[in-house]
This record gives C-alpha cells, sequence and structure tokens, in this order.
C-alpha cells in the first residue's frame, strides 16, 4: 500500500471517528445561546457561567464577545452570573519611562447581575436560547 493511500485512509477513519464522537451529546447537558447587551448595547466583552442551583453539579461557563455567548451547561435550573469590565485606567508594567502599559479593569456591571445574582435560566436538554438585557443603573 503506498504511503499517499495510508495516509488517505488515516485521515478517512480519523473524520469518521470524530464524526461518531463529535454527534453524541451530553444528556445531562444542554446547550445555552444568547446575547447579552448593556444599556441598550451588545457587550463587547465578558464573561458568563451557570451555576446549578441544586448544587450538584460544577458551574459552566464562557465568554461573552461582542455581546455573544455559548455554553454547554447542566440541565435544570441555574443561578446565572455576568460579568463585563470597563476600562478606568492604565498603570505601567515596570518603573521604566519605556514601560508597556496595562489597562486598569473595574466590573461595569451590579452585584445583582453577578456576586450577588438575581439572575437565573432553566436549562433544557438540546438548544437553549436566552437572551440578557441589563442595567448598569
Amino acid at each position: 500500500m503506498s504511503i499517499v493511500r495510508s495516509l488517505y485512509l488515516i485521515g478517512l477513519i480519523a473524520a469518521f471517528s470524530c464524526a461518531l464522537g463529535c454527534s453524541k451529546q451530553d444528556p445531562n447537558r444542554g446547550q445555552v445561546t444568547g446575547l447579552v447587551e448593556v444599556d441598550g448595547q451588545p457587550a463587547a466583552e465578558g464573561a458568563i457561567a451557570f451555576t446549578p442551583i441544586d448544587g450538584n453539579s460544577a458551574a459552566s461557563g464562557g465568554e461573552i464577545v461582542n455581546g455573544r455567548y455559548t455554553v454547554a451547561a447542566n440541565i435544570g435550573p441555574s443561578k446565572v452570573a455576568i460579568r463585563v469590565p470597563k476600562t478606568v485606567g492604565e498603570r505601567k508594567l515596570y518603573d521604566t519611562p519605556d514601560s508597556p502599559v496595562r489597562p486598569i479593569q473595574e466590573e461595569s456591571l451590579p452585584s445583582q447581575y453577578n456576586d450577588e445574582t438575581t439572575l437565573t435560566f432553566d436549562v433544557k436538554p438540546g438548544e437553549n436560547e436566552q437572551n440578557f438585557s441589563l442595567k448598569t443603573k
């Protein structure tokens, strides 16, 4: 058997294996997607976490990019915590005149959306969509 044919067969087997393995979904998880808006605008960046209310499973989370997120979360009612940072200044990394700077960030959202969240969502099996429209004041 030629090397080209062997590589082709290995690639075909790998693709078939991935298709079989990737198509199976965890029956205890659902995929949640949605949009996070802050004061009517999509959140540029941030993080979202779904923590099961029953406390029997680990939290699941993901990034918010251009307002959109996708998270594979455990099925059932969850508390939802959302964090959206804002830049409030910058700081030099070193005490030299030509030092690069790092942004100083703080949380832009009130604690009712993160540390003391009042947000909840009941994750169902399969695809779920949940949008959040949050206010900073």
